[in-house]
């Protein structure tokens, strides 16, 4: 039987999507929110510079405001390729354009989990080494109050061969990402080892939740 050859963190590109309108805060950018004393999307550029596998070989961010205050950080800042804020996906079209041939995986996460996984590349990695689905995909809780098992779609390890579908996807209207995600084939990767953090997939969608976080968790950030 041949043993499949590990994913290394310098073949990955890693994104943190920061890219929407923010409109259930009210349109604010959310990825310059603070948490503790650092911006949202810094936390989660900081957790991938952590990751157990290793840092990925490059850091992005994908926002479509505010460019400069994001340059600022000194990581490579992507707009969307795609007009009109089309939704996560536009935002994963633009990583795997960006990132090219140099990288044979992309690894994306959201502005507003800061608390995600240290070892989420290298679960994602040994799951979509183990099989033959293009796409590893995040399965976890929402948060500590439920902790039933969902899909979390924007934290995913793709590779990077499927720029081509995903661009037919979106020139064909599409914007929903488990529609596209499904399509191509998946595995799901579950986060519910005793070890995971309850909060680890916990995303501040409101000034609300962002407060709740910071109440929660003011040791974690």
């Amino acid at each position: 039987m041949v043993q499949a050859t590990a994913i290394r963190a310098d073949q990955v590109c890693a994104v943190v999507l920061a890219g929407g309108e923010g409109r259930r805060m009210g349109g604010v950018d959310k990825g310059l929110q603070m948490l503790g004393a650092k911006p949202l999307a810094l936390h989660a550029i900081e957790r991938l510079q952590a990751q157990t596998l290793g840092a990925p070989r490059t850091l992005a961010l994908n926002a479509n405001r505010n460019l400069e205050a994001y340059a600022a950080w000194g990581f490579a800042v992507w707009p969307d390729t795609v007009g009109g804020f089309a939704g996560p996906l536009a935002g994963f079209h633009t990583a795997l354009a960006r990132c090219g041939s140099d990288h044979g995986y992309l690894l994306t996460v959201p502005c507003d989990s800061p608390l995600f996984p240290l070892d989420l590349l290298a679960r994602l990695a040994q799951a979509l080494q183990s099989g033959t689905q293009p796409i590893a995909m995040a399965c976890a809780a929402d948060g500590p109050q439920d902790r039933s098992l969902r899909r979390q779609p924007v934290f995913c390890l793709i590779k990077t061969s499927l720029r081509p579908s995903l661009a037919q996807f979106l020139e064909s209207g599409g914007r929903k990402i488990d529609a596209w995600t499904q399509a191509q084939g998946q595995i799901d990767v579950p986060f519910d080892q005793p070890h995971d953090d309850p909060r680890g997939f916990f995303n501040a969608n409101t000034l609300a939740e962002l407060q709740t976080l910071q109440t929660a968790a003011p040791h974690s950030l």
